[in-house]
This record gives C-alpha cells, structure tokens and sequence, in this order.
C-alpha cells in the first residue's frame, strides 16, 4: 500500500501548530496546496482527521489516534534519514582502499601524499592485508578498490590487469652465488629455504613453478611475513624466492637473482565490486597507482 507522507507531514503540522497558515508557513506552502494534501489524505484514508472552523482547528477521534502514531514514525524516519545522510557526507569526505603489503610500503607512500596534497581534508584510509582479504573488503564494501594477486575472485568482483612482477631468489650479499646475475632452479636444491606461512597465494605460485623440485627442495624455516625471511637471508641462515619488489627495503643486505630457466612472476590485479562505480577520489587515485606501475614494470 502507498503511504501519503506528504499528507501525513501536513497532517502534523496542522495538528501541532492548530493553524492553516502557520502550518503553510512552516512547509513552505501556499494554504491552498495544503488544504489540498489534507483533503487528499482523508479521501484516501475514508475519514476525517480535522475539523476547521473560523476560529481554530481541532481533531476528531480518528485525528486523535492517528496523531501520536504519526509522530513517532516521522520521527524514526527523521533519525534514520539524517544517519544516512550523515554517512553520505562522511564517505564523501573519506576514500578506503585496499593494498597487498609489499605493493603499498613500496610504491604507495608518494602517490598518497601526491594525492593528498591535492585533495586536502579528504581522509585515505589504506587497509594493508594479504592478497585473500584485499579481495573480501572489497566484495563486502568495505574498501572501494582493492590492489592485490591474480587468482580465484568471486563473480561480483571485476578484475583489472595491472602488471607482472618477477620472482627472484634472494640471497646474502656473502652468499656463494652473490655474484651471479641470474639464478637457474638447480641452485635452490642443497640450500637451506625459508618461505613465508600466511601468504598462500604466493607459496601456490611458486610451488606451481618449481614443479617436483619444490617437493625435493629444504624448506627448512617457515616465517609469518617476507620481512623476517629476508632477516634470515641476510644473516645467512637461509636463501628464499620471493616478489622482487620485497627486496627493496633491505637491498643493502641482499642480493635479487632473477631465474633464468623459468618464467615465475605473479601479476598485480586491481578489483572492485561489479556494477558499482568508484568514487571520483577512488577513481583518480586508482589511476594514479596504475600508472605508477606501468612505469616501473612497463
């Protein structure tokens, strides 16, 4: 059934300020578009809710029960429109987004404060988190876009190719093969290996890879994150294989070799829920990510 809620609005006005012409006033009406919302309200509900006289307005009954009722739900929708409205203008001031670690300790720092510079009181909120959940913060809502691994992604989530970044196996700067150029899957055997727990997405890759050898390899250490692995590394405890990029924030301690017998690279994807459209902070600082990587993998 259709509610009239604009009669009811006038209805109220009516009954709480006991005047045509003030209750005009106060819905910025003229009293004839307002004694038109009243007739038309009691038409539809088949009884009268007002009695006007020349002196006052009063209820009948029917008015008189219907009155509180009214109020209380206007009110309700009065509360849940301003929390809502409230939100809107919070989420205009705010852009969320999601990021793999390594991308965004790497190359996020300047293209956020770039973009900050030239959006100032708008809030960016950057949710680090591993590749799985980069991707369920953007399917719940939660981030607008998301930076992240190729791999399964749910069907309401729309998937852009960013870039691919190889693989390389990290080693001390007084390992044995450090002064190598490239590395071939052999040298990996006889090695003691660390790779990292929690990141399944990247251990999938690189056992995909390496085929039987990573059955036949020593992965002796397992760690929770890239950032004690390449501690390991650098003490020479152990050699590991991971994203190039990792190897930036200890380059003085390690040394990237690329492999030459073997194509292991993962690409970096951009997601964001189907159908939805970003925002226009999202959709400029998006832009501004993606070029960025094009310029360092293009």
């Amino acid at each position: 059934m259709r509610v009239d809620y604009l009669g009811l609005e006038a209805f109220v006005a009516v009954a709480q300020l006991g005047s045509f012409s003030r209750a005009a006033a106060r819905l910025n009406l003229t009293q004839t578009a307002l004694s038109h919302r009243i007739r038309k309200i009691e038409e539809d509900l088949g009884t009268r809710l007002l009695v006007r006289t020349s002196r006052e307005v009063s209820l009948t009954i029917a008015g008189q029960d219907l009155l509180p009722q009214v109020c209380s739900q206007l009110e309700t929708l009065a509360d849940l429109y301003g929390k809502v409205r409230d939100s809107g203008r919070e989420a205009m001031r705010k852009v969320v987004f999601a990021c793999v670690p390594t991308i965004a300790g790497y190359f996020l720092p300047g293209i956020m404060r770039t973009f900050s510079q030239a959006h100032p009181g708008l809030q960016i909120v950057l949710l680090d988190h591993l590749a799985a959940t980069v991707v369920e913060l953007v399917q719940r809502g939660d981030a607008e876009f998301g930076i992240t691994i190729t791999g399964a992604t749910p069907l309401d989530v729309e998937v852009r190719h960013l870039c691919t970044e190889p693989y390389v196996m990290l080693v001390g700067r007084n390992h044995r093969l450090a002064g190598q150029k490239t590395a071939r899957r052999c040298d990996l055997q006889g090695e003691p290996l660390v790779r990292i727990r929690t990141q399944s997405t990247n251990r999938q890759l690189i056992e995909e890879s390496l085929g039987e050898l990573s059955k036949r390899l020593d992965w002796r250490f397992e760690v929770q994150n890239a950032v004690t692995a390449m501690k390991l590394v650098a003490a020479g405890t152990a050699v590991t294989v991971l994203p190039r990029l990792t190897m930036h924030s200890a380059a003085h301690e390690l040394v990237g070799l690329p492999f030459a017998d073997v194509d292991l690279s993962r690409n970096i994807v951009a997601v964001q829920r189907r159908g939805v459209p970003l925002s226009q902070p999202a959709e400029t600082l998006l832009a501004m990510i993606c070029e960025r990587l094009a310029e360092a993998y293009g």
